[in-house]
């Protein structure tokens, strides 16, 4: 199976960095960010994993909840962006 790539966007400064590192230890820019993200992500794991279990603890199987979380409203609050539509 062929791998796929997608492009990211950083600013100017962050690009510059990237390209004088990479240059200098003698590796593909691309390189350097997949190593340089998964370093990033497990070294702060133990963060993500709490923030992931901080979103689980308010999900309660509805789909108020499921919205709530995904657009970062309070559930008590979404009766003033239109509310959830009743369940058949």
């Amino acid at each position: 199976m062929a791998v796929t790539s997608a492009p990211i966007k950083v600013d100017v400064a962050t690009d510059q960095l990237i390209s004088h590192a990479a240059h200098f230890l003698g590796k593909a820019k691309k390189d350097l960010v997949e190593v340089a993200v998964r370093e990033y992500i497990e070294a702060h794991r133990t963060e993500i994993n709490d923030g992931i279990r901080a979103a689980l603890s308010r999900l309660d199987g509805s789909s108020a909840s499921a919205v709530s979380l995904l657009a970062d409203v309070p559930v008590d609050q979404l009766d003033e962006y239109g509310g959830m539509p009743d369940a058949d």
